[in-house]
């Protein structure tokens, strides 16, 4: 079977310029361009573009789209059982906000009670909800689907006393790198324990450690405005130190003299 780029933009549900723009990027090239000038398009094209709308889906930018489709070592089967898994993944987070949100309206409507424990239930699940709807994008875009599936299940299966221990580590963070900014030295002993505490707080969502990936989260907090306007909310250039004295606990830059 094959198609016009009108006909594989209807029934693919992406509008004819965005096939066009594909073509552009070589993306997705058409399969051939009749005697009168239009993009035809075959079945092995209507896969590629079913692999590049999944891809996008989970948040994938175009250009890592384009590295991974093109990858001589690419598996389509491989790459939609994973699809599924990550779907499948986010399904049943869905599911359990949605039954969390039932379940309060019912608690609201004096219809039943929630206990403390399901209340932090649905408080687990709206941070992972409120938390993708900010920086999802950017940080799987940076960091991959598998890895923040993985750190939203650790979120998802914590504990009220897990909860009140990061709570805790969180809080230190900020009064240790408070302190630690008003030495102007991100190479300071205080600098330091800062950095250090910030790797035991990323370890509990990440549930593993890299240097290379603490040194781009430290980065991240910079290049990001969400994340600069967070750690200088109370100071101008708190994001800057905090970067500054990561990379020097990582390794990443020389010491600062």
């Amino acid at each position: 079977m094959e198609y016009t780029v009108k006909k594989l933009g209807e029934i693919a549900g992406v509008s004819t310029r965005t096939l066009r723009y594909y073509d552009e990027i070589e993306l997705l090239k058409p399969a051939r361009t009749n005697s009168s000038g239009y993009r035809i398009y075959g079945q092995k094209e209507v896969d590629r573009l079913q692999q590049i709308l999944f891809y996008k889906e989970l948040g994938v930018g175009l250009d890592e789209i384009k590295d991974i489709l093109d990858d001589p070592a690419f598996d389509a089967t491989h790459a939609l059982r994973e699809h599924r898994e990550t779907l499948m993944a986010r399904r049943a987070q869905l599911d359990q906000l949605i039954a969390n949100v039932d379940k309060t309206l019912r608690v609201k409507e004096g219809r039943i009670t929630m206990s403390d424990k399901e209340k932090f239930e649905g408080f687990k699940e709206k941070m992972v909800e409120e938390n993708e709807k900010k920086y999802g994008e950017e940080v799987r875009g940076k960091y991959g689907d598998k890895a923040v599936d993985e750190s939203n299940a650790r979120v998802m299966n914590m504990s009220q006393e897990d909860h009140e221990k990061i709570t805790a580590l969180e809080q230190e963070i900020k009064q240790t790198l408070g302190e630690a900014f008003q030495t102007g030295n991100p190479a300071s002993d205080a600098a330091q324990k800062a950095a250090d505490l910030h790797r035991q707080w990323i370890s509990f969502y990440w549930g593993h450690y890299s240097k290379e990936a603490h040194a781009g989260l430290a980065q991240m907090y910079v290049d990001d405005d969400r994340f600069k306007a967070y750690y200088d909310a109370e100071q101008d250039g708190v994001a800057e130190f905090l970067r500054d004295a990561i990379h020097i606990y990582t390794g990443q830059e020389k010491e600062v003299e």
